[in-house]
């Protein structure tokens, strides 16, 4: 075995499946960032599921590949797993609070695990993560990778950064791993090459983090993350500024000047950016009618979201939906 791995001819075969995975790459590029723009699904029945990913490919034990992808909320104190007793080896976790608190113990050092924080951790090693008995439930989204690339990739994260990180919502790499849990849903992962070149991607925007590439990322205060992944998380519902308030455990007062300070927008202005980006989503890609439109993005008036729409984006839906492949923007920024 080992003179095949030292011969041209697999060396060659390992540098074929970089360039196929590489073209993988670009060729979802843009999809992966438009789908990542949203952290809330479609429907609330797409939430909290899971995949296992058992395709068959040499490549991916020697770059990187995707094992396990899932969205939970757990909310009862049996949840506890045990890095030294799970079965899984040479498989690595990266997994991210939405909502709620978990615990992880590391190192005989326990660390809370709220809005915004993610832990990274490799299986099997000397840690253990739960939800502690004063915690109401846990909600997170976890992908689980595997690969000779991928172990490079966490110990370079845990020496650069440690192994409990804050991400803001709004930081490329969270909207990556929710535009690939999308891609999951709806079973557009089919593929060896397609898991190989998603967990490739995640991994290397792990790298840009680390490395303190691309767009800065603000460490955003937890109270603005909890009440951010609160709008995110139900924008189709009729909330408003109260609900934000209370999401964030903050006095209105003081939320609302933190709010604007960390994201310099409103928290109404970021509620409805967020309904706005969804909505012209839905008018680009579907026929919906502009009343379902309305109520897919929490707006139970029609008339009210068109003045909205109208407000902010200087058309009507129905002019926006018309001129769809002219106009040149995807996403509308306010202020």
């Amino acid at each position: 075995m080992n003179k095949l791995q030292s011969s041209p001819f697999f060396n060659g075969m390992i540098l074929y499946l970089l360039l196929v995975i590489a073209i993988f790459i670009i060729r979802f590029a843009n999809k992966l960032r438009e789908l990542g723009e949203s952290l809330v699904l479609e429907h609330v029945g797409k939430k909290h599921e899971s995949f296992g990913f058992r395709f068959q490919g040499d490549h991916q034990n020697e770059i990187v590949g995707i094992h396990t992808l899932g969205w939970e909320n757990v909310k009862s104190t049996d949840y506890h797993w045990d890095g030294i007793t799970r079965r899984e080896v040479g498989k690595y976790v990266f997994q991210y609070t939405l909502s709620g608190r978990g615990m992880i113990e590391m190192d005989g050092k326990l660390y809370p695990l709220t809005s915004g924080k993610a832990f990274l951790v490799a299986l099997p090693s000397r840690h253990r993560y739960f939800l502690p008995n004063d915690s109401e439930h846990w909600e997170f989204i976890y992908i689980t990778l595997y690969g000779k690339e991928a172990e490079k990739a966490f110990r370079f994260i845990h020496e650069e950064k440690g192994r409990v990180i804050n991400f803001p919502p709004e930081s490329e790499l969270i909207q990556l791993l929710l535009s690939i849990y999308q891609k999951a849903v709806d079973k557009d992962i089919t593929d060896a090459f397609q898991a190989s070149a998603l967990s490739y991607a995640f991994m290397m925007e792990l790298y840009r983090f680390a490395r303190n590439l691309g767009a800065p990322v603000q460490q955003w205060p937890e109270q603005i993350v909890k009440a951010a992944l609160f709008a995110q998380n139900h924008y189709d519902k009729p909330i408003g500024l109260d609900d934000l308030v209370e999401a964030s455990g903050l006095s209105k007062y003081h939320f609302t000047r933190l709010f604007h300070k960390t994201t310099s927008m409103t928290p109404l202005n970021y509620l409805t950016k967020i309904r706005l980006d969804k909505a012209m989503g839905w008018l680009r890609s579907s026929d919906k009618s502009i009343q379902e439109i309305a109520r897919l993005v929490g707006y139970s008036n029609g008339n009210y979201f068109s003045k909205v729409f109208h407000k902010r984006i200087g058309m009507s839906p129905g002019q926006f939906r018309e001129s769809k492949y002219t106009v040149p923007v995807d996403h509308i920024v306010v202020d």
